[in-house]
C-alpha cells in the first residue's frame, strides 16, 4: 500500500504505550493494533483527530504517501 502509517514512530517519540493511547483515543487495542501495523483499510477523520490530539502531532506525522 502506498500509504504508510507511522503511528509506532509517534508513540515512541511520545513514550506512549499502546494501552495508554488506546485509553486516550477510546479505541480497542485490536483496532489500534490493526491501524499501527498498517493493515487498516480506512481511518475516520474523528479517529485521526483523536490520535493527533493524544500524540500532539499533525496528520502528516502519522500518515505518509510513498510511491510503489
Amino acid at each position: 500500500m502506498a500509504i504508510i502509517v507511522n503511528l509506532d514512530v509517534m508513540m515512541a517519540k511520545r513514550k506512549m504505550s499502546l494501552n495508554e493511547l488506546s485509553e486516550k483515543v477510546d479505541l480497542t487495542l485490536s483496532n489500534l493494533s490493526i491501524l499501527k501495523t498498517g493493515k487498516a483499510k480506512a481511518i475516520r477523520f474523528s479517529t485521526l483527530e483523536a490520535l493527533c490530539k493524544a500524540l500532539d502531532c499533525q496528520p502528516g506525522d502519522i500518515l505518509a504517501f510513498e510511491e510503489e
